[in-house]
């Protein structure tokens, strides 16, 4: 059986060790091709996905990989139900720049649905933190438990991803009588793992989202009994587990502050 803790933590040292290689931003920004996510391939995502698939696959476990770069690779034997999830560099404009908050995030599942992940894990390069979660068994930090935060009344921080200028523009006046302050810190998945741990009262991305970006940090958020769904049309269980972005995403401590963030999106 697969020690996937063990092999995720493996993968960020290697991933590390390619942040040390590729110093320089210049280093890192080089684009060498596109990946099938749709977004240009630089250096810095190319060989981060390249030492991470090597790690996963050193396990010898039979699985569907889903990867920012890579895109869907099917498992060795068809009917092998299992899936992991992969963005080796969320926040990769972050780690291009040497700006401190970009992570690692893998997710295992047991079907091809986002409600099928067992188990998520997301690195944070810049502060070191290990966010886990394991599906009925709890949410962790850095080994620790994560407890419950009791909601606020209202919003206070609302942390923002995918933000185009035209973007925040666009949604700005429908926030502001929903949340008093906005963080814009550019890792989806680590602002869905700060929203579980309480450090931010919500969370919403402006444009749509895809499974390599919250695959693993939205259990954490379920684990912890928080809301996480879909803004633009079917639950965020049913979601499949490929490269397409279908629908923005919202998550918040309660239904209702859920759809005051929702709402304001639509």
């Amino acid at each position: 059986m697969t020690d996937w803790l063990e092999t995720c933590r493996a993968a960020a040292a290697d991933v590390r060790g390619v942040l040390g290689e590729l110093s320089s931003s210049a280093a890192r920004s080089h684009v060498v091709g596109a990946g099938e996510g749709g977004d240009e391939t630089t250096a810095i995502d190319a060989a981060a996905e390249r030492v991470v698939v090597e790690r996963l696959d050193s396990t010898g476990a039979d699985f569907t990989l889903v990867s920012e770069e890579l895109g869907i690779r099917p498992p060795r034997v068809e009917t092998s139900p299992a899936v992991v999830v992969v963005d080796p560099i969320d926040g990769s404009i972050n780690a291009k720049r040497g700006i401190p908050f970009f992570s690692l995030s893998i997710a295992v599942a047991e079907g091809p649905a986002m409600g099928d992940v067992v188990f998520g894990f997301v690195h944070d390069f810049g502060s070191g933190e290990e966010w886990t979660a394991r599906r009925g068994e709890g949410a962790y930090l850095d080994g620790r438990r994560l407890e419950p935060v009791p909601p606020r009344e209202r919003i206070e921080v609302l942390s923002l991803e995918a933000t185009r200028t035209d973007l925040v523009a666009r949604h700005a006046a429908a926030l502001a009588p929903v949340a008093f302050r906005v963080r814009v810190m550019g890792s989806l998945a680590l602002s869905l793992c700060h929203l579980a741990a309480g450090r931010v009262d919500a969370v919403c991305s402006l444009k749509p989202a895809r499974s390599v970006d919250i695959a693993a940090a939205q259990l954490l958020v379920s684990e912890l009994g928080l809301v996480a769904e879909l803004c633009d049309g079917g639950p965020l269980a049913e979601a499949p587990l490929d490269l397409e972005g279908r629908s923005r995403i919202a998550a918040a401590a309660t239904h209702t502050q859920y759809e005051q963030v929702a709402s304001a999106l639509r």
